[in-house]
Formats: structure tokens, C-alpha cells, sequence
């Protein structure tokens, strides 16, 4: 670069400082010396190497800027404002109630695609769009910022790892090595070349700056764009609160406003003005979409012993025929959640993430980003380890489909370690959530295509089990309703089940009905949201509900149910499972959690 471009870099480092320094001032609160550390590189990338039209955020040639180190927000906002996309009265706004300036960037703002702040996600998530562009075969450029503690996260080495085999050149990791975290120095501390060795190990090219220097950083920059067949680690050696003596490389400064800022603020420079031109993508065409067919779902005899993991299988192939935007996703364990149907029709369209459920939902996440309609599917148990990354989902208000086989003491053998106790609670707990539990084969293959055009995070949960087909195909199953499967106007009580409990709720219902005592039964496939008209007249004309689960008494169908009907004040009965199980026959799990048929009779008789 020329000199004057290079001075000109410089002012407007200084610039994001101030106006960093400034915005947290505003608000009392926030990260400015994190901010401070970074502005120089945000600032040669801005100018000289991202390519964003910020009037059209939805430009499919738009590079990708994700802000890992989400509290560094205020560095976000303030290029926001010197790339003239916001004003300084709204940087002002920062973290005050109703501005769209929050704590921590969400995609309130239109040029924000996912929410950051919970560490060790934006790398991820990176890979997800980096596999996107391969797939959509455009010409972007994603670029992650991270910091040097973040890299403690064992996400962030998920990441790398599969950004490294899998050769994503058009993945580049900005890491701000200040090191000072939260509390005090980070583990490596200024020392790149631990870093570099680890990032190389997994196949990664990488170059050391100075990150106060913006000639070197703008080298780095442009030596990221041109390399080819493996991602790009620009580690840059920088000083947490640079610029400010108050501050600068100083422990103790992490996460509070400066306590003199105006006396910051001219120690910067004063206030600026400038504006930076990002330049607009080159016409990069429009993404490759794979073409559209006809949606035949798989149809399934009444009588019939299928799996529901099964019938998920062929049920998302057929989609894949249907719609050419639907991707799948797999955690090395196709052959068991039946995924890989897919995988044989569309080989191009299914992703390997092996045994990394963080990084499963951060691709599928990335992935959404570009458009695409992720099914990522695992073991239910193993979700759990992803949980952080789902949350986060809700928080981004991001549709992906999330699909957890194996759930319950149902899998029989295999014992606790590998049993989804705990899925629809989590699941459910998440913000705008749909959480989905059928019983047979042909409500999951509707379920597995009504979920599709879901908002939000969607969940479906399968059962590894064969379980007698009890709807006819081409039945639909809309989701928030449920399926009243036994009514009589002599109900003395209504037992409400989903997925594996229902074939256990049906033949219980047999069991009393030859004594006399009459009972409805309803299968509530849809968790979340729950069919409340149906259970408010159930609890009203009976009186006595009984929830059967295959899971903890906390969090799922039981309380589900409890949420809709407490203040009618019926008498609910929770069966869920309540022990630690061990290795038995599912038959014989069941019954030792006592959620089977026996149980549910023992319980009716046991409440009327």
C-alpha cells in the first residue's frame, strides 16, 4: 500500500477506538479493550479485502464476516458506522433498551447472520458457510474473528480440524492474540508459534503479524484470498486496549467502560469522521441449486413393524428428490439414525462431520446461512454435548432440523451412557423451539417433511425399535396438534402419550377395557407446541390425566402437558423414567422404568 493509504489505516483504527471507547461509555458497560486490540485488523479488511454490499445483505456474493469474539461488539458497531451502514446517534445507542446495538451482535441487525458471544462458535459456524460456498460453487470469501482465549474451546479445534481435511480455502481465522482473557493472561500468551504449530498440525497455512502494523496485515489479508486447497490462520500479536495507557495491556480492564473516556478519547486522537468504501462483490452468478422433483414419501402397511429412525431415513431421500435444497448432515452414525438413504441418492448433498456434535450443528448452522435446509442427525445423547451450539441456534432464530435417534431406556441393551433422557427437555427449553415425537412410520416420514418450512429450531425424536404402524399413509400431521386415538364418553381418565408409550398406552387401554374401565388416549406428537385444546377438554371432561414419557420427569411431555392444563386444576399423573437403567431387553426397560403397559393400568386403577 502507499503511504497516504497506509496513514489513512491508520486514522481509522483510531477512529473504531474512539468511537468503541465511546459506545461503551454511552452504556456504562461493554468490551471496549477487546475492541481495541482488534481495530486495526477490522480495519485494513473493511478497506482493502472484504467484498459486501451493505445496501443488499442478502447479495449472494457477499463475503462472510463472522464476529466470534462477540464481545467485542463495539468494534462491530463502529465499522458498522464508518462503513456509513448506521449513525452515530444509533453507535450511541448501544446496549440501551430497544436498539438493536446489543451486548453481543444478533441478526437484529441485518448484516449480522448469526448470533455470537458464547465463545468457540464463530469458526464453526465458518466451516458450515465455507462448505456452503463450495456447494453453491460461489466465489465468497468467509472471514472469522476470534480471540486467543477463545482457543481453549474444544469447538474451535473441531473446526479446525474438519476445515483442514476438508481443504476450505475460502475460510479465513483472524486470531487477536492480545493475551489477556477475562481474569488474566491466556494460556500461550504473545507466543504464535504455539499456536501456529497447532493450526499447521491440522493443515492449516499460517502467517504471524504484528497486528498494529497495517502493511503486514494487509498482506496477510491478501495472501488469505490467494491461497489455495487449505484454510488460511492470520495470528496476530496485538495489545488488549491499545492506544490508551490507562488500559492498554493492562489485566483488570476486561468487560468495563474506561473510567475517563474523554480523557481516552484524546489521548486517540480526538473524534473522526471518516468513512471507509467497502467495496461491492464482483457479479459472482447465482448459487448452484440442485433441481426440484416430486415428493413421494414412503408409505408403510397399517400392522407393520418399522423403526421410526427407518422411516426418517427414506422419508428425508424422498425430500432430497423433492427439494433440491435440502442437505443432510451425520455425527458417524448414518447406519444407525438411517441417514444415510440420503447419502446414497446424494452423496454431494450429505456432510461427514464424524464424531464432533458441536461442530454437526455449527455446519448445519452455517449452512442455513446460504439458504440451505440442514437435517443434522445423531444419537438423542449426543446432542447434549451440542446443547451450547443449539442454544445459541435459538438465540440466532435460525431453522435448522436437529433429529435425535436411539432416545429412551427403549434402545434395550446398550445402557444409560447411551440413552436420550434428557433430549425433549433441552430441546423444548430452547427459544422458538419445535420439538416433534411420533410413534410409527408413516407420521415420522410426514413429520420428517412438515419440519422443512419449519422457523427455528426444529427437533424430531426417533426410536431404534421396529413399533406397529398405526396410521394410514398420506395421513398429515400439522404441527401443535395431536391425535386422540381412543375416546369414549364414559372416560374416567386420559392418558397422554408420544412416540414409544403410545403402542404401551394402546394396549393398556385393551387391558381395561376388558375390565370395564374406560380411558381415552392421546398421541401428542407435537411436544412443542402442544395441543392444549385438546388436553383442556380432556382434563375437563375427565378429570385425570396420566402422561407416559420415555424420558426424565423433568422438562418433557409430562410437563408439557402440566403447562397447558394447571389452572383447570386436574389430577396429573407423571410416568417417566425416574431410575439410572442398566443393560436389559427394551421390553424389560420399559417395565423396570415402569412406563410400560402394566404400568400405565396399575396407575389408571391406582387414580380412579
Amino acid at each position: 500500500m502507499a503511504d497516504l493509504d497506509l496513514q489513512f489505516l491508520g486514522e481509522l483504527a483510531a477512529q473504531l477506538r474512539v468511537d468503541s471507547v465511546r459506545a461503551a461509555a454511552a452504556a456504562g458497560s461493554g468490551h471496549p479493550t477487546s475492541s481495541m486490540s482488534a481495530a486495526d485488523l477490522m480495519a485494513v479488511l473493511f478497506a482493502g479485502h472484504l467484498r459486501y454490499d451493505f445496501a443488499d445483505p442478502a447479495n449472494p456474493a457477499n463475503d462472510h464476516l463472522i464476529f466470534s469474539k462477540g464481545h467485542a461488539s463495539p468494534l462491530l458497531y463502529s465499522l458498522y458506522k464508518a462503513a456509513g451502514a448506521i449513525s452515530d446517534e444509533e453507535l450511541l445507542s448501544f446496549r440501551k433498551r430497544g436498539s438493536r446495538l446489543e451486548g453481543h451482535p444478533t441478526p437484529r441487525l441485518p448484516w449480522v447472520e448469526v448470533a455470537t458471544g458464547s465463545l468457540g462458535q464463530g469458526l464453526p459456524v465458518g466451516v458450515g458457510v465455507a462448505l456452503a460456498g463450495r456447494l453453491e460453487r460461489m466465489p465468497y470469501q468467509v472471514w472469522v474473528l476470534c480471540g486467543d482465549s477463545e482457543l481453549a474451546e474444544g469447538s474451535v479445534w473441531e473446526a479446525a480440524e474438519h476445515a483442514g481435511s476438508e481443504g476450505l480455502s475460502n475460510l479465513t481465522l483472524v486470531v487477536d492474540v492480545n493475551r489477556l482473557g477475562q481474569r488474566g493472561p491466556t494460556r500461550h500468551g504473545w507466543d504464535l508459534g504455539a499456536y501456529a504449530r497447532r493450526f499447521g498440525a491440522f493443515g492449516w497455512h499460517t502467517v504471524e503479524v504484528d497486528g498494529h502494523d497495517p502493511g503486514q496485515i494487509d498482506y496477510a489479508l491478501g495472501d488469505a484470498r490467494s491461497t489455495r486447497r487449505r484454510p488460511t490462520v492470520i495470528l496476530a500479536k496485538t495489545r488488549k486496549g491499545e492506544g490508551v495507557l490507562e488500559v492498554e495491556n493492562r489485566e483488570g480492564a476486561h468487560g468495563k467502560a474506561l473510567k475517563e473516556p474523554d480523557l481516552a478519547v484524546e489521548e486517540l486522537g480526538g473524534r473522526r469522521d471518516l468513512r471507509v468504501e467497502v467495496r461491492k462483490p464482483d457479479n459472482g452468478g447465482d448459487p448452484y441449486r440442485f433441481p426440484d422433483g416430486e415428493l413421494r414419501l414412503p408409505e408403510y402397511e397399517l400392522g407393520a413393524r418399522v423403526a421410526t429412525r427407518t422411516a426418517y431415513g427414506e422419508a428425508l431421500a424422498a425430500l432430497g428428490a423433492a427439494r433440491g435444497d435440502v442437505v443432510a448432515l451425520d455425527g458417524e452414525v448414518a447406519d444407525s439414525t438411517k441417514a444415510e438413504a440420503f447419502a446414497q441418492q446424494f452423496p454431494e448433498r450429505f456432510f461427514e462431520m464424524y464424531i464432533a456434535e458441536q461442530q454437526l450443528v455449527a455446519a448445519a448452522e452455517g449452512l442455513r446461512i446460504r439458504g440451505w435446509i440442514p437435517y443434522a442427525a445423531t444419537f438423542a445423547a449426543f446432542l447434549t454435548r451440542a446443547h451450547d451450539f443449539i442454544r445459541m441456534a435459538g438465540v440466532s432464530q435460525s431453522s435448522i432440523r436437529l433429529v435425535g435417534s436411539h432416545a429412551g431406556v427403549s434402545i434395550g441393551e446398550d445402557g444409560p451412557s447411551q440413552m436420550g433422557l434428557e433430549d425433549l427437555a433441552m430441546m423444548r427449553a430452547v427459544y422458538g423451539s419445535t420439538v416433534l415425537y411420533p410413534c410409527d412410520a408413516n407420521q415420522t416420514a410426514a413429520l420428517t417433511a412438515e419440519m422443512a418450512d419449519l422457523f427455528g429450531v426444529a427437533y424430531l425424536r426417533t426410536t431404534r425399535g421396529d413399533t406397529p404402524v398405526v396410521y394410514p399413509p398420506g395421513e398429515r400431521f400439522p404441527v401443535g396438534g395431536s391425535r386422540v386415538l381412543r375416546h369414549s364418553p364414559a372416560d374416567r381418565a386420559t392418558i397422554v402419550v408420544a412416540g414409544i408409550t403410545v403402542h404401551e398406552a394402546l394396549a393398556a387401554h385393551e387391558t381395561l377395557a376388558r375390565e370395564g374401565i374406560h380411558v381415552g388416549v392421546i398421541d401428542m406428537y407435537s411436544v412443542k407446541p402442544v395441543d392444549a385444546a385438546a388436553l383442556v377438554e380432556a382434563a375437563t371432561t375427565t378429570g385425570n390425566l396420566i402422561t407416559v414419557e420415555d424420558h426424565r420427569p423433568e422438562g418433557g411431555l409430562g410437563d408439557a402437558v402440566l403447562d397447558a392444563v394447571s389452572e383447570l386444576g386436574p389430577r396429573v399423573v407423571k410416568l417417566a423414567v425416574h431410575g439410572l437403567p442398566g443393560s436389559a431387553t427394551p421390553q424389560e426397560q420399559l417395565a423396570d422404568a415402569r412406563i410400560d403397559r402394566d404400568a400405565i393400568v396399575a396407575a389408571v386403577k391406582r387414580l380412579i
